[in-house]
Order: structure tokens, then C-alpha cells, then sequence
């Protein structure tokens, strides 16, 4: 299963909401995608990202990939109660209605956000002629959207309108922080489709350095939103809270693979040594001093050694 989605900065896997939502419920219900950013492609006009493609099927709005996901077998709901499970589309519900219209014109309505960061980010990452086109379409979609939900009466300007979705985006994440409380997650200890869909959410508006940020600074007041997001971060994507792989995991790594290698060149020319001094016969058979027995009597093997 591949999945094709904008890429990430900020500290972030995705800046794309709606790619986040997806990547999160993966790592959480362990399903095996494969993750094709866009990068300069001209895949990026398509289709409405992210999309997911298995075999001969192609699917796109995250709702639907989930529920594919599902049928796959990856649920991250399997331990849920009916409640939870209602309580989960409910809460989802409150995001797109309260939320998402402030997520979007932060992105892409705000003037100051837009032309010094939203649009050249995008803009980078599709080829030319589309990077003078795309970001101003979907920034169009972006109001179209809003004004579409939220500009009937009594709000009958852009200012009012605004005034009204940062009000309802603000209590909204009040709803949520006192929903999560102290806990990891909001339904205990594992996390589901809802982590998915909050931290999609909140993630882009707690990373991405904008100039306008009167979203941001409410969500930085609410501190276990911000714990939240920052454990998803580095637990399930090994990202700490600047973004890098905490405390330099991938050399880390690299360099435990070379230690298992020397440990093991070196174990078979032991093992050698030890042959020739067993075989020859002014040596009588005996064992290496830097060959232990393990606990039971039975030789450690080289990978036991690299053990605690």
C-alpha cells in the first residue's frame, strides 16, 4: 500500500491536515505504507491528497482510506466500546465544524501567513507553471469553504466571519484539552482513530512558524495538547519537539550495525584461534579466557553479548 501525501517541515512528517490524519492512524494500527511525498511532481495536481493506492485501487479522503484500513485489518478502534465509538464520531464532527475553518484560514486566507508562508512552501514543492497556479486555487477553495460554512447570517462580512471561527476554533480546543485531561490519549493508554484526527489537526498549528499566530497561542496555553502532540511526535514518528531523531537514533543505529558486525568478525576468529589451539599438539585443548559461558551453561552467541 502506498501513500501519496504533501511532505513535512516544521518538525512535522506533513503540514497537510488531512495526509497527518492518515500517517498517525498507520503508525497506530500498524499498517505497512509505504509514504510518497510530493516533492517537485507533477502528481501533485491529480487529486485531492493524500491518496492511497493498493494493488488496483485508489482511494483518497481520509475517512475512506481509514475504513479501507479497517477492512485490511489495521484498526486502531478494535478495543472501543459502542460509546467511545460515538463519542469518536462526534468529536471528529466538532473538529470540522469548529476547527477546521480557523485551520484553513490560518493556512490560507490570512494574507500575512499566506504570501510569506503558506504559498511559497507549496509552491516549492510543484513544478513549474502549476507553482503559479495551484497554491492561489487552493487558497480560493480555502474561503470558498469557509464562507460557505460559516458566512450565512447573521455574519455577513469577512471580518465578522473571521472573528466568529477564531472564537469557535478557540473553544473547541478548550472542549479537547479538557477531554484529554492528564491522560496520553483520549481513550486511555492506546490510541485511535481520534488521536489521529486531533493531532492531523492540531500538529500544523502547534509547528509551522507563522507571522499571524493567534491560533497558535491559544493552543501553546492549553499544555496537554501540546504533550500530546509532542509524544505522537516522538513515539510514533521519532521526531523530538525540534524535529530530529531523538538523540541521534539513526546514527545510533548505524553504529550498533557496524558494532554487530566487528563483534562478529571478531567471534569467528576466535572461534578459529580456539580450533588450531585445540588441534595442536603442544597446546592441549582448552577455553579462551574472553569466552564466557552464559547463564545455563550454553556458549553466548555474538548477538547475546551486545545484550544488557
Amino acid at each position: 500500500m502506498e501513500l501519496s501525501c504533501w511532505g513535512g517541515d516544521w518538525g512535522l512528517p506533513s503540514l497537510h491536515p488531512e495526509s497527518l490524519t492518515v500517517m498517525a492512524y498507520a503508525k497506530f494500527s500498524g499498517a505497512p505504507l509505504t509514504v510518497n511525498t510530493i516533492t517537485n511532481s507533477w502528481r501533485a495536481p491529480k487529486g485531492d491528497l493524500p491518496v492511497l493506492v493498493s494493488e488496483d485501487i485508489v482511494i483518497s479522503q481520509p475517512a475512506k482510506i481509514l475504513n479501507f484500513l479497517r477492512k485490511q485489518k489495521y484498526n486502531a478502534d478494535y478495543d472501543l466500546s459502542a460509546k467511545q465509538g460515538a463519542d469518536t464520531l462526534a468529536y471528529i464532527a466538532l473538529l470540522e465544524e469548529k476547527l477546521l475553518p480557523a485551520l484553513l484560514h490560518t493556512f490560507w486566507v490570512e494574507a500575512e501567513n499566506y504570501c510569506s508562508v503558506t504559498k511559497p512552501w507549496f509552491a516549492s514543492r510543484i513544478a513549474f507553471p502549476l507553482s503559479l497556479y495551484l497554491p492561489g486555487k487552493m487558497s480560493r477553495e480555502a474561503l470558498n469553504r469557509i464562507l460557505l460554512t460559516k458566512g450565512g447570517p447573521p455574519l455577513y462580512s469577512l471580518t465578522e466571519v473571521e472573528a466568529q471561527i477564531y472564537r469557535d476554533a478557540k473553544e473547541c480546543l478548550n472542549l479537547l484539552s479538557k477531554r484529554l485531561g492528564t491522560s496520553q490519549f483520549f481513550f486511555g493508554d492506546t490510541p485511535t482513530t481520534l488521536d489521529a484526527f486531533v493531532f492531523g489537526f492540531l500538529a500544523p498549528i502547534y509547528k509551522v512558524c507563522f507571522p499571524r499566530v493567534q491560533l497558535q497561542e491559544h493552543l501553546k496555553q492549553l499544555s496537554n495538547l501540546c504533550r500530546f502532540c509532542d509524544e505522537i511526535l516522538t513515539c510514533y514518528f521519532r521526531l523530538t519537539v525540534s524535529g530530529h531523531s531523538p538523540a541521534g537514533q539513526d546514527t545510533a543505529d548505524a553504529n550498533l550495525q557496524k558494532l554487530t558486525q566487528l563483534v562478529n568478525k571478531e567471534s569467528n576468529l576466535i572461534e578459529k584461534m580456539d580450533d588450531n589451539l585445540r588441534k595442536s599438539p603442544q597446546h592441549p585443548p582448552r577455553k579462551l579466557t574472553t569466552l564466557k559461558l552464559a547463564a545455563g551453561g550454553e556458549e553466548s552467541s555474538p548477538m547475546s553479548r551486545l545484550s544488557p
